[in-house]
């Protein structure tokens, strides 16, 4: 069997029906061994750095893996953006790169880089070294990417195996992966356990581990067994619903002081899918409680940032199961009596802190007041991606969210334009569903082109662009803190016209300028078959989420 026949299979015999990227010379046998079959689907971007954008929607909103397949050199780099997202995020994708042919490699061939550029950037980096090897390679690499903790691996395959027709070595099946997570240790489960029961006032922190682990119903049961607010990570919104009496708030840079309070005021604290990384926790600023319990896959994770009382390596639905089992088993007692009023609390604190900011309907809006036009217009149901910016702080404290696979952005590596890319493969994943893409004037310009594919693929897409003709938070933070002017790197001279700009591509187009005016678009573009744009003019002078919530009152 020819290799390149043999990739396909090896994809369809793995789940594996999805296949995004952009066809170059490299590509073109693995394209022409698609041909006519109707169990895989190659959908075609415009950009490389929306392919893996768009693997990574897919899988976040699916919890199953796309593949991504692009050309060497310019295609594989512009890639590692993509790449180096979803490993952050722990998200399974298996990227195929077609690799220059090893006579010619370290002689400067068209495209080359040396494979290793790519070590950093995905959980492991896989060169073919014989075409007999590659099935078996890659069957390898689709494991070690759905093994958690998950991850995009990267799989060169030399451009002239591809044609060849050579007897092809497969894998043997095995049980489970020998570095799969282990059962919940006896000793250290009890341990949490008596910590948290003990505890008058514990707090949880859920994190994108628990959507991997396709833990939430596992979560929430813990969260009330110790009547424990819960405040989710970046990654972790939505793994917890925004509007339960539980729900605290969000850990991210727009964290405000109602939240931090009740962090603060804990006594003990369950850190579950979490890594505490920097930028959920302001570089470690947060006074997360002495009293910890911290569950991740990754043993680094443990007493990076914050020194457990238990730390324990192990997936996060095992372990909250088998901590509820324990408490629900057991004849400890509760001590916490005031978790739903420390939540509420919380809760009304953010929403006290941003109410002014909802007061205006007249142009141009605040983020704020559109958000809120937006959440009671989208259905709860929706699919909704949100890219990084500015605009994504006041997502994350003022847009509810209430299913894991329902809400989708990057996590610490923070990347523009990733909204409307992850809403693609979100549509691809969920075809049956409403998908709305959440993003500002600067994502979408790192993207645009991207509108094109929705057109092309005659996608069922929502876009809304909130638009202040303005990298407002670099702006903001140029004028506060180093004496440069307003709207420093503002272009309001020269606006750009987003509704012109998706007609030109294809698609529907409206703009809406009051909350009213959005209700009534987004409703009417959802209700439509097809892509629509929706542009919202915001306040390039708004105050941004990271100063206004912890501003003196």
């Amino acid at each position: 069997m020819q290799v390149n026949e043999a990739v396909i299979d090896c994809l369809v015999d793995n789940g594996i029906d999805t296949l995004f990227g952009i066809p170059g010379k490299q590509t073109l046998p693995l394209n022409e061994s698609i041909g006519e079959r109707d169990d895989i689907e190659f959908v075609m971007a415009r950009h490389e750095t929306a392919v893996s954008h768009q693997a990574w929607g897919y899988a976040e909103t699916s919890g199953e893996m796309a593949a991504t397949v692009v050309i060497p050199g310019p295609g594989d780099m512009n890639a590692m953006n993509g790449l180096k997202n979803a490993k952050n995020d722990c998200t399974p994708m298996l990227h195929i790169a077609v690799e220059t042919e090893p006579e010619i490699r370290g002689g400067d061939g068209i495209h080359e880089t040396p494979p290793d550029t790519y070590d950093n950037v995905v959980k492991e980096n896989v060169t073919v070294e014989t075409p007999h090897s590659t099935v078996a390679e890659l069957e390898r690499a689709i494991e070690v990417a759905r093994t958690p903790p998950k991850g995009p691996v990267r799989v060169g395959i030399p451009k002239n195996f591809l044609p060849m027709d050579v007897p092809l070595a497969a894998s043997g099946e095995t049980e489970e992966p020998a570095n799969a997570p282990g059962d919940v240790p006896a000793d250290d489960l009890a341990a949490a356990a008596d910590l948290l029961a003990d505890a008058a006032a514990p707090i949880i922190v859920a994190g994108g581990g628990v959507r991997s682990a396709e833990a939430a119903d596992e979560l929430r049961a813990v969260a009330e067994r110790l009547e424990a607010p819960v405040i989710t990570t970046y990654k972790g919104k939505g793994t917890f619903p925004d509007d339960h009496d539980l729900a605290a708030g969000t850990l991210c840079g727009g964290t405000g002081t109602a939240v931090k309070e009740c962090i603060a005021e804990a006594d003990a604290a369950l850190g579950v899918g979490t890594d505490f990384d920097a930028v959920t926790t302001k570089n470690w600023s947060i006074e997360i409680p002495e009293d910890l319990v911290h569950v991740t896959l990754e043993a680094s994770d443990v007493g990076t940032g914050y020194e457990p009382t238990v730390g324990i390596v192990a997936d996060a639905a095992k372990t909250l199961a088998a901590l509820e089992d324990e408490l629900a088993d057991s004849d400890r007692e509760i001590a916490n009596e005031a978790g739903l009023e420390r939540a509420r609390q919380a809760r009304t604190g953010t929403r006290d802190r941003i109410a002014a900011l909802r007061e205006g309907d007249e142009p141009p809006l605040t983020t704020v007041s559109a958000l809120e036009a937006l959440r009671e217009t989208i259905p709860r149901d929706a699919v909704v991606t949100a890219d990084a910016g500015g605009f994504r702080l006041w997502t994350l404290v003022a847009f509810e969210a209430y299913d894991p696979r329902d809400y989708v952005n990057p996590g610490s590596w923070a990347t523009m334009g990733t909204g409307v890319p992850s809403a693609i493969g979100a549509a691809i994943a969920n075809p049956d569903g409403d998908v709305v893409a959440l993003t500002g004037d600067g994502g979408l310009m790192m993207c645009v082109h991207e509108l094109h594919t929705i057109a092309e693929e005659e996608l069922d897409v929502t876009v809304v662009v909130l638009n202040n003709s303005d990298y407002a938070i670099i702006s903001e933070e140029a004028e506060r803190s180093y004496r440069m002017g307003e709207s420093e790197y503002g272009w309001t001279d020269v606006p750009i016209d987003f509704v012109a700009v998706a007609d030109g591509m294809g698609l529907e187009t409206m703009r809406a300028e009051t909350p009213d005016r959005i209700a009534a678009t987004v409703g009417e573009a959802l209700e439509r078959d097809g892509p629509t744009l929706v542009e919202v003019p915001t306040d390039p002078l708004e105050p941004q989420a990271s100063v206004w919530m912890n501003a003196d009152e």
